[in-house]
């Protein structure tokens, strides 16, 4: 039976060409049910006040730089959306007096804009880099920083960023949820070539490392919304981004859902797929399902409703 197209972009694939039946029981669910999808290697939180969400967001920093030590030197991947936990990162540390440096403690950034062939500098206003840089790293002290050599941002050579997942331990890839479903920038592809009438299978796309990515139209859009005042027009449509062949080198994915990102629903379908093991590559959270810790993290007030209802 042929994938129907998807409603927002047909020349794509996304989670609107899924089987109907999937789609409905994702908005059946409500918060005890969400909560019953656990299961192990599977782990779901719930948090009641956004202060509470963000500081244990925060704290995953400081829990993956305390595992480091010049033997054994591990860190953090950490995106940019959202970004409310960055500066409590920098006050923890400085009030710990936890140094970075001493400890040989590592952090990669998760994705960056690409504009004509090349990787944003950090003067661009929208650039990920930056907004690490200013909202944590250049908060902390002095003293109690990392070396700049372990900061590893995706703006230069693919193969040395990707190749620094195998020299030093990453014990949690943080992300958030986008509106297509993604984490870092690994969007659905395209629907063409070869994967013109199935998405390709979750094999393939699990062989895709960190690389230059075209992005789904809803990503863009996604962006434009919470980073560009609207301004679509304003919004690369390019970026580098981790790739799932990193993220599986990562000891634990944690995915934090404040409710900016996605919507009800998309907070409710992902986690139905990652539980029961419904692994397509149209909507590329799913394949989270095949790793072996993964955690999902919700604010109660930004679950939502799944209804329609005029507003």
């Amino acid at each position: 039976m042929t994938r129907p197209l998807s409603k927002v972009a047909p020349d794509w694939w996304d989670y609107t060409t899924l089987d109907p039946a999937i789609l409905a029981d994702a908005a059946r669910l409500n918060e005890r049910t969400l909560k019953g999808l656990a299961r192990p290697g599977f782990t779901i939180h719930l948090y009641d006040t956004l202060e509470e969400f963000y500081l244990a967001e925060a704290l995953e920093y400081i829990d993956a730089w305390r595992q480091s030590s010049p033997d054994n030197p591990t860190g953090i991947c950490g995106p940019i959306g959202p970004t409310e936990q960055l500066p409590l990162v920098a006050r923890i540390v400085n009030s710990i007096e936890l140094n970075l440096s001493k400890v040989d403690a590592h952090f990669w950034g998760m994705d960056e804009w690409v504009e004509a062939g090349r990787p944003v500098g950090i003067d661009h206003p929208l650039s990920f880099a930056r907004a690490d840089m200013e909202l944590c790293f250049n908060r902390i002290d002095r003293k109690l920083r990392p070396r700049r050599e372990n900061i590893h941002f995706p703006t230069g050579d693919l193969k040395v960023f990707s190749d620094s997942f195998d020299q030093f331990r990453c014990a949690v890839m943080q992300g958030g949820q986008g509106e297509v479903k993604h984490w870092a920038f690994n969007d659905p592809l395209p629907r063409s070539g070869k994967w013109r009438h199935e998405p390709p299978p979750a094999a393939e796309y699990r062989k895709l490392g960190a690389r230059i990515v075209d992005l789904h139209p809803m990503t863009v859009i996604q962006n434009a919304r919470t980073s560009g005042g609207g301004q679509v027009a304003s919004i690369p449509t390019k970026a580098c981004t981790v790739g799932p062949r990193e993220t599986w080198k990562c000891d634990r994915v944690s995915i934090w859902q404040a409710g900016c990102h996605d919507n009800p629903f998309g907070q409710r379908l992902t986690a139905l797929m990652v539980s029961k093991r419904l692994v397509c590559t149209s909507v590329p959270m799913s394949l989270l399902a095949d790793h072996s810790d993964v955690h999902f993290h919700y604010l109660r007030s930004g679950l939502g409703a799944v209804e329609s209802a005029m507003h």
